[in-house]
């Protein structure tokens, strides 16, 4: 593929690790994607599964599979995702962001945010992958830290320019207290939906200022988002939508009648 000035920016819903061996209308709409997209010089993941006291990245020459699930089919604790981590391209993440310290760590790997979506995009693991993990340990969420991870992560930009796909991997709306677990293609609960489609709505005007103070959209965004574990990625991706840059919606849909695995891409 052709040189591009920069490279997009996506939000993965990732919904279930059962996704990682299914056949779907979401799993399909990844191989499309890693198909359809420029291919990256290297992938970075701001991981909704690695919460941590500061703001780091995998800088591990080769990051190891994690498997941070647990009572699922033997199947999936047996895939690899054996790809290389890119060091030089962790610490250039690290020295692009001034608004907060990131710093390397060698002690993660690639969990299911990552590999569960790059098994289907790119299967071969023949890219660079490392992480981005989200700080949390502020006790005082709203709004000031939604803020300040938006414009931290906005600083990221410089990655695109040097052929780094980014990706946010979480879901807009994940409620597992109310999941059901039963039926994949359970009818979603009226609130999930009615929340989901107001981040829609925001995604295309461009009302970042909602997306960030959620809480703006309404009674349904604390059922929508009691945690912002998978949020947070989604924050991560607009925050790099630079003016006048497309948004378009790879995937939309729901699982387990809570869990929105809407997807879309900047760029």
């Amino acid at each position: 593929m052709s040189e591009i000035d920069k490279m997009p920016v996506l939000f993965i819903g990732h919904g279930s690790p059962m996704n990682i061996i299914s056949n779907n209308s979401y799993t399909e709409s990844l191989v499309k994607l890693g198909k359809e997209l420029p291919r990256p010089k290297a992938i970075m993941v701001i991981s909704a599964h690695w919460m941590t006291d500061g703001t780091y990245v995998t800088c591990n020459e080769r990051p190891k599979t994690i498997y941070d699930f647990y009572g699922f089919p033997q199947e999936l604790y047996e895939i690899q995702y054996p790809s290389q981590g890119s060091p030089d391209k962790a610490d250039l993440a690290c020295r692009s962001v001034h608004k907060a310290e990131v710093k390397c760590s060698n002690q993660w790997g690639l969990d299911h945010a990552s590999w569960a979506v790059l098994k289907h995009m790119y299967p071969d693991a023949d890219i660079p992958v490392f992480e981005m993990s989200i700080d949390y340990s502020f006790n005082d969420w709203q709004p000031k830290m939604m803020q300040h991870h938006y414009d931290m992560a906005a600083e990221l930009g410089e990655l695109r320019k040097q052929g780094v796909l980014i990706i946010g991997s979480g879901n807009i709306v994940h409620n597992l207290s109310l999941i059901d677990f039963r039926n994949v293609d359970a009818k979603p609960y009226g609130w999930a939906v009615e929340f989901d489609e107001k981040v829609k709505a925001n995604l295309l005007s461009g009302n970042h200022r909602d997306l960030i103070e959620y809480l703006n959209m309404g009674k349904t965004a604390t059922m929508a988002v009691p945690t912002l574990d998978h949020y947070l990625p989604m924050v991560y991706a607009i925050s790099l939508q630079e003016k006048g840059e497309p948004l378009e919606f790879i995937h939309e849909g729901f699982q387990h009648a809570s869990i929105s695995m809407r997807c879309f891409k900047i760029g």
